[in-house]
């Protein structure tokens, strides 16, 4: 099972340079720990501070991972209540495909 490294890794390598984002998202895994995804600055950046973000996203580790190997629908967690977004609900919504790359 991957770590916190490893996932924040991936998406550091998902995301790349340019995001095309242009705005920040922090994923707040609970007591997993946070990645924040700076898609504002040039280069984009990502990293595991906890600072406010334009979009924060808030889902457990066990449902993240799970989400992220597609056993589990991202609106479906979205509308149970085990994904929660607060603030621009836009740029949470361009994290699948910019992830999936």
């Amino acid at each position: 099972m991957a770590d916190l490294a490893q996932v924040t890794d991936h998406i550091r390598n998902a995301v790349g340079e340019n995001s095309g984002l242009g705005k920040t998202v922090k994923i707040d895994l609970g007591d997993a720990g946070k990645i924040y995804i700076d898609g504002a600055s040039t280069p984009n950046t990502v990293t595991n501070e906890d600072k406010p973000a334009d979009a924060t996203v808030t889902i457990s580790w066990d449902d993240f991972i799970a989400l992220s190997e597609g056993k589990l629908d991202g609106m479906m967690a979205f509308m149970q209540g085990k994904l929660k977004i607060a603030g621009d609900m836009m740029i949470a919504q361009k994290l699948p495909a910019l992830l999936k790359r």
